[in-house]
């Protein structure tokens, strides 16, 4: 009886100094999107709503929801490959229609990849190229007419990353 007791007061120690599993908290900063923000090419200090605008890319099972009615979104970049091609889509919907515009950007940057911890496992922080970091494909009509870099290093979702006028 002494050793069963023993035994099981052993154990009991072992497991009480285990850790739990790690829970990743919402808080903590995991791999962030590129923050775009969207302006007046007629008046460029005036931030202006986009309307209908789906974006989204050949890598993209679906596209992101339609953005309506506001002036900054956030899409994700790639964490895989040191460049990104999103499809901007001016009247937007789930299939093209003849009044649908769509502007091609092409963003290329730098990754850094970074342990967060057990729970939350990696994140990957971007840094935009500083030669040709977002690439407008030209066609003969680009509803996009201006794109500016603000912050190139992208490690949060706090601050505009890039400027896109239309």
């Amino acid at each position: 009886m002494n050793g069963k007791l023993l035994l099981l007061l052993g154990l009991t120690f072992l497991l009480s100094s285990c850790e739990k599993d790690d829970i990743c908290a919402e808080s903590t900063p995991t791999t962030p999107k590129v923050v775009i923000e969207f302006y007046d090419a007629a008046n460029p200090t005036t931030a202006k709503n986009v309307s209908n605008l789906v974006v989204t890319s050949p890598d993209f099972t679906k596209a992101l929801s339609p953005f309506s009615g506001t002036n900054k979104i956030k899409v994700p970049l790639k964490t895989f490959q040191d460049n990104t091609v999103l499809h901007f889509i001016q009247n937007g919907g789930t299939t093209l229609t003849t009044d649908d515009n769509l502007d091609v950007l092409t963003f290329s940057y730098s990754r850094t990849t970074s342990y967060v911890s057990r729970a939350c496992g990696f994140r990957t922080l971007f840094s935009l190229n500083t030669v040709n970091p977002v690439v407008l494909t030209p066609d003969s009509n680009n509803w996009i007419q201006n794109i500016v870099i603000v912050q190139s290093s992208i490690a949060n979702e706090t601050e505009t990353h890039v400027k896109l006028y239309f």
